[in-house]
């Protein structure tokens, strides 16, 4: 793990715990540390920083630990993908649906044990988890939340290291659909969400040896970077247009759906 724990970054109120943190992350990784106090001092740090793991207090001033990973996620800083493992001495169901949601790794319950640290570690950097790179949802696959609790055997055939390719298909193709069909309301991240989904798609085509699919996701790729250089914004008619070859692949059930 320690490779990957380098550079830490505490976003704490309070100085006390966030050292005790930073202590720790040092005696398990000889991780160099750095300490925000505010929500806004820690979405700067990550910019300049660029931390390989940030841990958020949940109750923030201003701006809950919440809050503060849905600007991370959705911003254009390079360590927005960066695992987060949030903490808080309350936790209620409530809260940790929130986390999950908002784009968290793990949730790290206070007072906690070295043993429990560990664990949300080992989760984060040996156990990692699909991006998701949605409209509504940006962030780590949640089938897998807080898997630093559960310590079983796996019991889903998506539990596996690796989602089957057919599997990854229909995800991206469900993503792409809705990033397509929410274009008007979000076409910042709904034109990043597509982006992220014919990445995926072109590399579920060339597994799959289909040569139809893989055209018409480069032909989508062509579309999205041709606009841009041209300085030409997208819009939902025309990103329709483009997807429509590709969302020809959704599985019957799912396009029934729509």
């Amino acid at each position: 793990m320690a490779p990957l724990l380098q550079r830490v970054l505490i976003v704490d109120p309070q100085p006390a715990s966030a050292t005790l943190i930073g202590e720790a992350m040092r005696n398990i990784a000889r991780s160099q540390s750095w300490i925000a106090t505010t929500p806004e001092r820690g979405l700067k740090l990550c910019e300049t920083v660029d931390p390989q793991i940030v841990f958020v207090e949940l109750a923030l001033a201003k701006m809950s630990g919440v809050e503060f990973t849905k600007k991370l996620r959705r911003s254009q800083i390079a360590a927005r993908q960066v695992p987060v493992i949030m903490m808080t001495g309350a936790a209620t169901a409530a809260g940790i649906l929130a986390a999950r949601d908002a784009g968290v790794h793990e949730v790290l319950r206070r007072p906690f044990t070295m043993k429990d640290l560990l664990r949300r570690l080992e989760a984060v950097t040996l156990r990692q988890r699909d991006w998701i790179e949605a409209v509504g949802y940006v962030g780590p696959d949640r089938r897998r939340f807080n898997s630093g609790d559960y310590t079983g055997p796996l019991k889903r055939r998506s539990d596996n290291r690796s989602t089957p390719d057919a599997a990854r298909l229909a995800q991206a193709l469900k993503i792409l659909r809705s990033a397509v069909s929410s274009f008007d309301s979000d076409p910042a991240q709904a034109a990043r969400s597509i982006e992220a989904q014919v990445q995926a798609i072109q590399k579920a085509a060339t597994a799959a040896a289909d040569l139809k699919l893989t055209t018409a996701a480069a032909e989508l790729a062509r579309y999205i970077v041709t606009s841009r250089k041209m300085g030409v914004a997208l819009n939902q008619a025309d990103v329709s247009k483009h997807a429509a070859a590709l969302l020809a692949y959704m599985p019957k059930d799912d396009a029934a759906a729509a």
